[in-house]
């Protein structure tokens, strides 16, 4: 019975290492809304749980198409490096964003900490292509930065909705020492049109496993994936966000073009 006891007691201090830091989820979001200049604040819900997200109409008077954006580990759906470039320039060529808050974890928290939280992405994933659906889009792209990426990747390796019509990488790291794991794995899985790109200068975990990931697609007969590396780019893209939208945005011109709808 005291063994039983002891174990339950460590479950319960060892269970919040495995879910989202809600609070610092909502400082973020307070932080967010108090300096937001494009796109507007929005809650979605999975899980029985709220999180925050952003969305931002086209500029344009015709639509492409939706783009949901998934940033990397710490971050929010503002984020500067990345994120907040493609979230407020794709909608001056008819593209409208939706990017929302993934699961975060605490601000010290390790790498591993984050892999546990990859599942607890998937919900948010769905939950935004759901209200997507319910408002008539059915031409999205999913993008994912980094931690995001590879959320995004596993997440499709699922199963693929109908209306998600491609899948962009940006920084997608692998471990080259788990092929039947993690990124490698879900890669193999996908045969939708995939984007990988990253920088010259990339993390070691993003640029060594280029030749890896590339030939998990191949394994995958996938012959709608591309794989791009921006010369000069680091994992972020610093100084090089005008590019990184130029080449995802001609990407999606040619894979996912949309019917160039009217405004509605």
């Amino acid at each position: 019975m005291r063994i039983n006891c002891i174990a339950i007691v460590l479950l319960l201090f060892m269970s919040p290492l495995w879910a989202s830091d809600l609070a610092r989820e909502e400082r973020l979001a307070a932080e967010i809304r108090e300096a937001l200049l494009v796109g507007e604040p929005l809650m979605l819900q999975a899980d029985g749980r709220d999180f925050f997200a952003i969305y931002a109409q086209q500029d344009t008077d015709y639509i492409q198409g939706v783009v949901i954006l998934l940033h990397g580990r710490g971050a929010h759906p503002d984020w500067m490096d990345v994120v907040h470039p493609l979230r407020t320039q794709l909608p001056e060529f008819g593209w409208k964003t939706l990017s929302i808050q993934m699961p975060v974890a605490a601000s010290d928290a390790s790498g591993w900490v984050y892999q546990e939280l990859i599942p607890e992405a998937f919900p948010r994933i769905t939950a935004a292509v759901e209200y997507l659906k319910q408002q008539g889009e059915s031409n999205i792209v999913l993008i994912g930065h980094s931690l995001g990426a590879r959320m995004g990747v596993e997440y499709l390796a699922q199963g693929v909705p109908e209306e998600l019509r491609a899948f962009v990488a940006i920084g997608l790291p692998a471990d080259t020492r788990a092929p039947d794991g993690g990124t490698l794995r879900g890669l193999k899985k996908l045969d939708l049109p995939v984007l990988d790109i990253y920088g010259s200068r990339d993390i070691d975990s993003v640029r060594l496993s280029a030749p890896a990931r590339s030939a998990a697609a191949r394994q995958a007969k996938n012959e709608s994936y591309r794989q791009n590396r921006i010369e000069g780019a680091d994992h972020f893209f610093n100084g090089l966000s005008g590019a990184l939208v130029a080449e995802v945005r001609a990407w999606l011109g040619r894979v996912a073009p949309g019917v160039e709808q009217r405004r509605r």
